[in-house]
């Protein structure tokens, strides 16, 4: 269970709140720990600079860092909208992870809850002349970071929505996705390709109807040592599932144990890249597909799209197959492997449906797919090749 709640932390430090709320606490706490420096400070410089030297420029903070976070906020919330109108609505929940502007946004509402909160303990007689000389010197920290942040905030807010950005984002963790497929062929366990099912296999209902989104391998290889099974999955992460329908099968196994691998398998409404390289492929190919639809006709950036499909094909799969040769983590479990074959298809064949009628879009796909044909990759470049060669043929205009 470690496994999985490390996955829920994970995306709750991707929330623009929780940065709010952590560095809003680490200033709430400096204020309140302030009276304690009393015995470090000399007197002489607490009464030049003290509480009439700090309240007026905390008096300016708490209203100028509300005027202003309400200000970026409706940007962010307008710039965002923008994007997923000119990409694909799906993309939406990804800028919402944008870290840039988490930092700058929780550096607004930090400064405006610290500023406030120290004008209030002022006013309350809490500081001492010392804990005021302590909180003038906290003041010119965040001053600066406030400053640091505007200068941050007004070079990003040059790209924040526009295409480029965008595609940026989902190539950047696209990346990431396929890369960790690297590091853990089959995410660490048995390949599962032509798995053969016993008769006598008890299968593992899927506790809830949504797409995979998270499988626990390290949970699920527990269970199945400690009961002597082995598990197959039968859905792979970003497979869609209804209720009660196997996930995957073991070769043992009573009630209370499947029950405890079904919980060990995270589904949900929505789609994530944890587990699912394929799904910032297809992504990018329905940001294809929206620039070449009639009312929008810009080819150029579905061939954008395309260079970038290649570029990530190219450089994050591996040189053969070492699906076969790599010792598993989890040998009790075996998973389906993500094939050539399924992210060339999550990439190509949707813009090929929607700009078989620009010459130069298609132009530009027979020659991705016939360098990707070249990849040292085997099973790369024979899926490559297949594809080329049904696009030459139209099959998928």
């Amino acid at each position: 269970m470690i496994e999985k709640a490390l996955l829920h932390m994970g995306r709750i430090a991707r929330q623009l709140w929780f940065r709010v709320v952590v560095i809003s606490l680490v200033s709430l706490l400096a204020l309140l720990l302030a009276p304690l420096a009393k015995p470090l400070l000399p007197g002489s410089v607490s009464e030049d600079f003290g509480r009439e030297a700090v309240l007026p420029v905390l008096t300016i903070l708490a209203s100028g860092m509300l005027a202003v976070t309400t200000f970026s906020l409706n940007v962010m919330v307008s710039a965002y909208r923008t994007a997923a109108s000119m990409a694909t609505p799906r993309v939406y929940r990804l800028l919402l992870e944008d870290t840039v502007t988490h930092r700058v946004l929780a550096t607004f509402v930090s400064g405006f809850i610290y500023s406030l909160t120290a004008v209030i303990l002022f006013r309350a007689r809490y500081f001492t002349p010392e804990g005021a000389l302590v909180v003038f010197g906290l003041t010119v920290i965040v001053v600066v970071l406030i400053v640091g942040a505007i200068l941050r905030w007004i070079d990003h807010l040059s790209s924040l929505g526009s295409m480029d950005h965008t595609l940026r984002l989902i190539e950047r963790r696209t990346r990431d996705s396929l890369r960790d497929r690297l590091d853990k062929p089959c995410l660490g366990g048995r390949c599962a390709e032509d798995a053969e099912r016993p008769e006598d296999a008890v299968e593992i209902p899927a506790a809830k109807s949504g797409f995979v989104r998270f499988i626990g391998l390290a949970r699920l290889n527990e269970l199945a040592k400690d009961a002597g099974v082995e598990i197959t999955l039968t859905r792979a992460a970003g497979d869609y599932i209804l209720r009660g329908q196997p996930v995957a099968w073991a070769t043992g196994g009573d009630n209370e144990f499947c029950k405890a691998a079904s919980a060990a398998i995270d589904i949900g409404d929505v789609r994530s890249f944890d587990q699912d390289p394929s799904f910032g492929l297809l992504l990018l190919a329905e940001t294809a597909q929206r620039a070449l639809s009639p009312g929008v006709n810009d080819p150029g950036t579905a061939v954008e799209v395309m260079g970038r499909l290649e570029r990530l094909l190219w450089e994050n799969m591996p040189a053969d197959e070492t699906s076969d040769t790599r010792k598993p983590t989890y040998p009790h479990v075996s998973v389906p492997p993500v094939t050539a074959g399924h992210l060339l298809h999550c990439a190509f064949p949707p813009i090929a449906r929607c700009g078989s009628d620009s010459p130069s879009v298609m132009r530009w796909m027979e020659k991705s797919l016939d360098a990707l044909a070249s990849h040292p990759n085997p099973a790369m470049a024979k899926a490559a090749r297949k594809m080329c060669e049904e696009v030459h043929d139209g099959r998928w205009g």
